[in-house]
């Protein structure tokens, strides 16, 4: 057994913000490795996430981001439980960074289950015969093309995408360590990206 230290709980603590306990309990997990017990936090925090997801969410914030130049915004819903949470610097904060990642990285959609059957049908057609244009052989192709629409997923759909900050979790998982922390469900109801001069953006993508 590693010998979990006080200091190295303060530091996963200001590195996750998870309690101390949870912190105690990941880093014997994870044999007093730093970036392991992180892992061990985050996949709890998104089984906590899964258990929760079924919980209403009738509270939240409508927060925004103007880029720098005010050429660019993002006017985002984001729901969570109690009106506690909703009030909180942390929960206006993630409110922010969402609003952000909408703004930097332009989805479509906000989970895998948005994206409508004509996108999907297409996206599967294109890579398809992308996959044969290259020579694949038939019998693979299909395997193929469905690890290539986990791209696609990544590139249009706000839960799949790399968080801006933080590149080694996903949108949604960051989510989900917010859902163990705050121990409410929380979720991206709408969004709207407006860019200046395109007019197809306003009125963007929305879920449940």
């Amino acid at each position: 057994m590693a010998d979990i230290t006080a200091q190295l709980v303060k530091q996963l603590r200001e590195r996750t913000g998870a309690g101390m306990m949870e912190c105690k309990s990941a880093l014997q997990d994870a044999q007093g490795d730093l970036a392991q017990a992180e892992i061990v936090l985050r996949k709890r925090g998104i089984a906590s996430a899964a258990r929760k997801a079924s919980r209403a969410t009738k509270q939240g914030l409508v927060g925004s981001y103007i880029h720098p130049g005010s050429q660019l915004g993002v006017l985002v819903e984001v729901n969570c439980e109690s009106d506690f949470v909703a009030r909180t610097g942390e929960f206006a904060h993630l409110v922010h960074d969402i609003a952000m990642q909408i703004a930097a990285a332009d989805p479509r959609f906000i989970r895998k289950e948005d994206v409508t059957p004509s996108v999907l049908d297409q996206e599967r057609k294109v890579q398809r015969d992308r996959a044969l244009a290259e020579g694949k052989p038939e019998k693979i192709v299909d395997k193929i093309v469905e690890g290539r629409l986990s791209k696609f997923y990544e590139e249009v759909c706000l839960y799949e995408q790399p968080f801006i900050k933080d590149n080694t979790l996903t949108l949604g998982q960051l989510i989900a360590t917010k859902i163990a922390k705050t121990g409410e469900n929380i979720t991206v109801s709408r969004f709207s990206r407006f860019k200046l001069g395109d007019r197809d953006e306003a009125g963007g993508p929305s879920g449940a």
